[in-house]
């Protein structure tokens, strides 16, 4: 693995950001998503976030079911430039059900935005995505969002930041109110008040008037006690609250704290502006076998985080997500590609915006491409230059906590069954496995991917089908000389790499084997070889 340093990698590099925004349900992340396009120029014109016949789609949301249903079930891919800077956004999954697309999507990242309502602070589904954050040691931006809606008082927000995640909220802006009596936000770093003017449908950026915190007009637009509130809040952040600190920030320690209306544009480009500041560019990786990767070093290496198929119906391919990790990608490049030991020629790279795609010619450290995908590729996937494969961490998989069988109801169309049932299950949402009888059992962890699983099935490979649920509550993998420990209430399936699952009618029966035999080893998640 080359260690030489290339200039212009380097360069290229720090002008990268990669980041994923992480939030409970409805609490308005496509809304933002789609905002950051408007500001960063890649749109003109914000459509709605949940789709009608009368209504733009919003960009990031491109699968047919989350157009129709208003939700975001898988994770899209968007660059844009802003500034001289180029953002690659991960727009994750909005729904618990998915969080394991959202798992590997943040490894693929190197900063997150947090988003919660103002009028409910941290959710349940937030609490998760942010210990996966943590567990990765992806530094995070707060944005507190629908300040033009009735909210929780800021300091109740910071606290409860504070006490529900164990992390220092460090506000950058402080509001000016809230709801219907929201005025603006102040800047404690500029020592600028920027007024809130309401976009009609949000539709274009937000126009912002600015002045400082004497300004006489503030006493003008404010009641009295809500501009007494306002001076002695913004003024006991300023002073009482701590400061920001790069490296608190990028350890973890601390999380720096916006305000502002996605849905009203307001605070946006404040924002936006702060972010690529505070985001940082790719860093040195730190391998299993203790060696350094730095990102502008001349070795090619990148990652596949995400599979997906029939992103555009029209080309009816499968695309393989790839982060690049250092080095820079050119097209038509031959890599290795570590699981299979084989040389591939890289000839179709791709980049995405919603259903739209351009041919990428190269990329750098942080960029997100797509390459088409025959069969190629798998999750996982390690591709790179030289002689020496990189150590990296594999990508696991979780153990599916409901089971279910996915039956054909129109025998004519049983090759087109086949054919989706492969590659649905390659991107990872679904896992198929084989029962002793040869046939196949669907894994999940919410019963809203097996709805996707089948809608998509009907809808972009033309198979009817229909779901016949098991009675099954929870799943592990197991060594091949442990099979004859379990009993006929529970049942030993394989999964797509051959490997022994046991699966278990309950939660308590789990608990009760594990009692009654402490010397057999139960794993979560498969790592690459299972432990003798």
């Amino acid at each position: 693995m080359s260690t030489t340093i290339d200039p212009k990698i380097a360069a290229e590099t720090e002008k990268r950001r990669a980041f994923a925004i992480i939030a409970h349900p409805d609490a308005g992340k496509t809304t933002l998503t789609e905002k950051l396009l408007l500001y960063g120029g890649a749109i003109h014109l914000a459509g709605h976030v949940r789709a009608r016949k009368d209504r733009k789609k919003t960009r990031s949301d491109w699968m047919k079911m989350e157009q129709d249903r208003g939700i975001s079930v898988s994770t899209a891919a968007l660059q844009f430039a802003y500034e001289g800077y180029y953002l690659n956004l991960l727009d994750t999954p909005g729904h618990e059900d998915f969080s394991e697309d959202t798992y590997r999507t943040l490894m693929a990242v190197d900063a997150a935005v947090m988003l919660l309502d103002a009028g409910k602070g941290v959710e349940p589904q937030t609490i998760k995505l942010f210990r996966v954050c943590q567990d990765r040691g992806i530094p995070i931006v707060t944005f507190i969002n629908k300040m033009d809606m009735p909210a929780l008082d800021p300091f109740a927000l910071m606290d409860n930041i504070e006490k529900v995640l164990g992390i220092t909220a460090v506000p950058q802006l402080w509001p000016m109110g809230s709801g219907q009596d929201f005025k603006g936000v102040y800047d404690l770093r500029s020592s600028k008040v920027h007024r809130y003017e309401r976009v009609a449908g949000g539709a274009f950026p937000s126009p912002e008037e600015t002045g400082g915190l004497d300004d006489p007009e503030l006493e003008k637009i404010m009641d009295p006690e809500l501009y007494t509130n306002f001076r002695e809040g913004a003024e006991l952040a300023q002073e009482a609250l701590p400061p920001f600190d790069p490296e608190e920030f990028r350890t973890g320690r601390i999380s720096p704290v916006f305000f502002g209306s996605a849905g009203n544009n307001f605070g946006v480009q404040l924002f936006l502006d702060r972010f690529i500041e505070l985001c940082p560019p790719p860093e040195p990786i730190l391998l299993r076998d203790e060696r350094i990767l730095e990102p502008a070093a001349t070795d090619f290496t990148g990652f596949i985080f995400k599979l997906q198929a029939n992103m555009n119906q029209k080309h009816r391919d499968r695309v393989a997500f790839l982060r690049v990790i250092s080095g820079a990608f050119e097209r038509g490049m031959s890599v290795n590609h570590a699981r299979t030991k084989k040389s591939v020629r890289l000839s179709s790279p791709v980049s995405f915006f919603g259903q739209d795609r351009s041919t990428v010619d190269e990329a750098y450290p942080g960029d997100i491409i797509g390459l088409i995908n025959p069969g190629t590729f798998q999750i996982g996937d390690i591709l790179y230059t030289g002689s020496v494969e990189p150590a990296f961490e594999g990508i696991p998989r979780f153990a599916p906590e409901m089971f279910a069988r996915l039956i054909p109801t129109d025998t004519s169309k049983l090759k087109a069954f086949r054919k989706g049932l492969q590659q649905l299950s390659e991107e990872g949402v679904v896992q198929v496995f084989t029962a002793p009888d040869g046939q196949g059992v669907l894994g999940a962890v919410g019963n809203l991917q097996f709805d996707v699983f089948r809608f998509r099935m009907e809808d972009e490979y033309g198979a009817p089908c229909r779901l016949e649920s098991l009675g099954y509550e929870c799943s592990r993998w197991i060594r091949d000389e442990d099979r004859s420990k379990f009993s006929s209430y529970d049942w030993v399936i394989k999964d797509q790499e051959d490997r022994p699952v046991v699966l278990f009618k309950s939660e308590y029966r789990l608990e009760n084997f594990l009692k009654n035999n402490p010397e057999v080893p139960l794993y979560e998640h498969p790592p690459y070889v299972l432990p003798a």
